[in-house]
């Protein structure tokens, strides 16, 4: 019989030998000699012809540790941190490949990470808390009388989880609208496509809202109706954005991943060629929820096919 401790002593083994396989594929990635397969030499490519700068994968990869390590967060300081790693450095990556590398709009992209991951945390409450998972700030759980411990057991919606859940959603939503104020220093033809993932995954939060904020029992989903009028709007809005005098502060969750894109720029000389990829919408939205399930999946938690 194995002592109680060793099936989480594997786990956290495992868990290592996997993030060091998957650090060891990135060193090889940015040594210019990918492994044999599709994502590593698709990668490879992006990095060569971009010049991505490697502490955003790293920054990737440490929150998948993170989950590896089933880490909790206590206050939503320290939640914004794991989603810079998660989602904010993701959004960083796909900013710097558009072109601007300036720091406000790095920070700006970063920011609509951090947003759109604090989403899905509210959405999969009740997924993640039948798996022993809970991403909610503890702080807030705490000043509305639950103990985190104790609802794991039996996860149910109560009027105090609601409040916390709305909590988190506002945040998201005043991350949305200061995201915006980076897509101006965007190409203009990259401009629409990154409204859209603002306001399609603003509007999950908005729906969780309408069918009673009750993420324990009910997933919030976004009709393929609804996707299309917020298209449409995100093409207007995107062509009338304007560039803002006076930003507001960034996180200090990504200050680091900021500060560290700035380094790598002042080593750059843009390539013109490089600017003005619009990304295809369906296509960048994909690619943000299959890193959400490729974490899951890394840390043991079951995967789903998201459905906005």
């Amino acid at each position: 019989m194995p002592l109680p401790f060793t099936d989480q002593a594997d786990h956290d083994l495992t868990a290592c030998v996997d993030m060091m396989r998957l650090h060891h594929r990135l060193d090889r990635i940015y040594a210019g000699q990918p492994e044999n397969t599709v994502e590593d030499r698709a990668l490879a490519v992006v990095v060569q012809r971009h010049d991505l700068p490697r502490h955003l994968l790293d920054a990737l990869l440490d929150g998948f540790a993170w989950d590896g390590h089933e880490r909790r967060y206590d206050t939503m300081e320290d939640l914004h941190g794991y989603a810079a790693r998660v989602a904010g450095s993701v959004g960083a990556m796909m900013c710097w490949i558009m072109g601007p590398q300036q720091a406000v709009t790095l920070a700006r992209a970063c920011e609509l990470g951090v947003a759109m991951q604090l989403t899905n945390i509210a959405r999969d409450v009740g997924e993640d808390a039948r798996i022993g998972r809970v991403y909610l700030p503890l702080q807030w759980m705490r000043e509305e009388g639950m103990d985190p411990d104790a609802w794991l057991l039996t996860p149910t919606c109560t009027p105090a989880l609601q409040r916390v859940v709305e909590r988190v959603l506002q945040e998201a939503d005043r991350l949305y609208k200061q995201s915006t104020a980076g897509i101006a220093h965007l190409p203009r033809d990259c401009r629409s496509a990154i409204m859209s993932a603002n306001l399609i995954y603003a509007e999950i939060g908005h729906q969780l809202r309408r069918i009673g904020m009750d993420p324990v029992n009910h997933r919030s989903v976004v009709s393929g109706k609804r996707k299309l009028w917020l298209l449409a709007r995100a093409w207007v809005q995107s062509r009338w954005v304007t560039v803002q005098r006076h930003q507001p502060q960034p996180l200090a969750g990504i200050a680091y991943l900021v500060e560290q894109c700035q380094l790598s720029a002042q080593t750059l000389a843009p390539d013109p060629a490089m600017l003005s990829k619009p990304p295809r919408i369906e296509s960048m939205l994909n690619m943000f929820e299959r890193l959400e399930m490729q974490r899951r999946q890394s840390a043991g938690m079951p995967v789903n096919r998201y459905q906005r």
